[in-house]
């Protein structure tokens, strides 16, 4: 009798146990469905049911100029050749001596009820003609109403319809956090509304891309064709749009958050797009920078040039000084001030708390339009003089300034070789800067240059300030080994 006891006892005790499983399992899934977007559903098909009918696929037609035996996934470029024809090395190459129409992939969702589609800048740069399929078969010919080749941002549009789907919900990128679960949905090779899942791997990704990298980093799997193409978090919001690939790693794609697509918008809609300008050269402060200017922290950036009558020359900005804060809000690295200032609009005023000679002082500043064109690089010379620090330079002519197309009075000495192995080399000197200031002291010619090593002491580092391209920035070399 104790044993049939004991036996039901443990039925009942095993009852409770698979009921409160059953209870664990659906109350987790609940926390999905009301905003937890960290936890996984038990499936992503209602998800992808509800979000996939506004992807769209891109396909455009141009006339481009190449190698035909160029391959897809070609050297020379970091991510290999992705999404389409106008990345780095194209989609299908063609003979050099001849011009062919050719046909590319890409993906874009839409984001309005007028028929504008979001996709990326490199899908339909050089598109003589641009189409699009829905999910439920129709095709459009679509428009470019604005592109932004600096975040690879484009905006077209199609005459909608009965059959158009209705806009896709523009979610909160700042908001999600590594490991949050993200859906790609895109046009993966040809293979229409492909859906693929992951997570945000980390955020703030700078690639040398685009002077305003600020990418997610996800492990969905995005594949040569997904550019333009939506990142959805679990309420089945935008939250990206997938753009980048690294061709040698797995689970490594890239997508723009969507912030900043819905702050550059409205000028995307004009066609134009115009960004806040100050007019300074800035780079972040390394510990060597920092010890050489006698600095206590390595917050903020250092002013390394000033662009003669710009925002920042009007606002007696001078190189050496460190901006701590941009209208109030502190400044961790240069790629951040560059961001803040281009994201500002023309003709606003701002306060710069900043660092001179260790006293804080705050400036006002009417922030400018930035300037097309980017500087040219200058040529190297014959060898003049050469130091310890494995530099060569050598005086600064008149010929040779307009040969480097420097402005009239520009003074300082030009390299003309760094020795490979050399403090310099590792520096990351190139022939052709122009040193203007060592140690913090001007170099109008040869002899300040010599003048000035001869000053450094045994054992001490050496600030230089150099031109490059039309910019400038300061470079600490380590004393040469003996």
């Amino acid at each position: 009798m104790k044993r049939k006891i004991i036996n039901v006892r443990l039925l009942l005790l095993m009852f409770t146990l698979v009921g409160t499983i059953a209870l664990i399992s659906p109350f987790r899934y609940a926390l999905a469905a009301q905003g937890d977007s960290s936890a996984m559903p038990p499936s992503f098909a209602d998800l992808a049911d509800k979000v996939k009918g506004s992807v769209v696929n891109v396909f455009t037609t141009q006339v481009v100029e190449g190698n035909t035996l160029m391959p897809f996934m070609g050297p020379g470029s970091p991510f290999g050749n992705f999404f389409g024809p106008n990345s780095p090395k194209g989609f299908f190459g063609i003979n050099p001596h001849q011009k062919m129409e050719t046909h590319a992939l890409g993906s874009g969702f839409v984001i309005s009820s007028d028929g504008l589609i979001l996709t990326n800048n490199h899908v339909v740069e050089k598109a003589t003609e641009i189409k699009i399929k829905l999910l439920n078969g129709h095709e459009y010919d679509a428009k470019l109403v604005g592109r932004d080749p600096k975040t690879d941002l484009a905006l077209i549009q199609a005459k909608p319809d009965q059959y158009f789907p209705k806009p896709e919900v523009l979610g909160d990128s700042d908001a999600m956090r590594v490991g949050d679960w993200v859906m790609a949905v895109g046009n993966p090779f040809g293979l229409g509304n492909t859906v693929t899942t992951g997570i945000i791997s980390a955020k703030s990704r700078v690639l040398g891309a685009g002077p305003y990298d600020d990418f997610l980093q996800t492990d969905a799997a995005i594949n040569p064709g997904n550019s333009g193409g939506p990142l959805f978090n679990m309420q089945g919001q935008v939250i990206g749009i997938n753009t980048a690939i690294i061709a040698q790693g797995q689970g490594i794609g890239f997508a723009i958050p969507i912030n900043i697509a819905k702050n550059l918008l409205p000028q995307l809609k004009t066609g134009k797009i115009v960004r806040g300008w100050l007019g300074i050269m800035i780079q972040d402060i390394t510990p060597e920078l920092a010890k050489s200017f006698g600095l206590k922290s390595s917050k903020g950036v250092i002013v390394s040039d000033v662009v003669k009558g710009s925002p920042a020359d009007q606002a007696s900005l001078q190189r050496g000084d460190v901006i701590l804060r941009f209208n109030g809000k502190e400044i961790e690295n240069a790629h951040m001030l560059s961001q803040l200032a281009a994201a500002t609009a023309p003709n606003t005023s701002v306060k710069i708390d900043l660092l001179r000679n260790g006293q804080e002082e705050t400036l006002s500043l009417t922030v400018g339009t930035m300037p097309e064109g980017a500087p040219k690089t200058m040529p190297a010379e014959e060898q003049k003089e050469e130091s310890a620090w494995g530099i060569t330079v050598q005086e600064l002519t008149p010929p040779l300034a307009r040969q480097l197309e420097l402005e009239p009075g520009t003074t300082g000495v030009v390299i003309s070789n760094i020795k490979a192995g050399s403090p310099a080399a590792a520096a990351g000197l190139r022939q052709g800067d122009l040193i203007t200031e060592v140690n913090r002291k001007a170099v109008k010619n040869l002899n300040d240059y010599q003048q000035a090593l001869k000053q450094v002491k045994n054992g001490e580092n050496l600030l230089l300030l150099v031109q490059r391209g039309g910019g400038a920035f300061y470079v600490v070399l380590t004393p040469p080994s003996k």
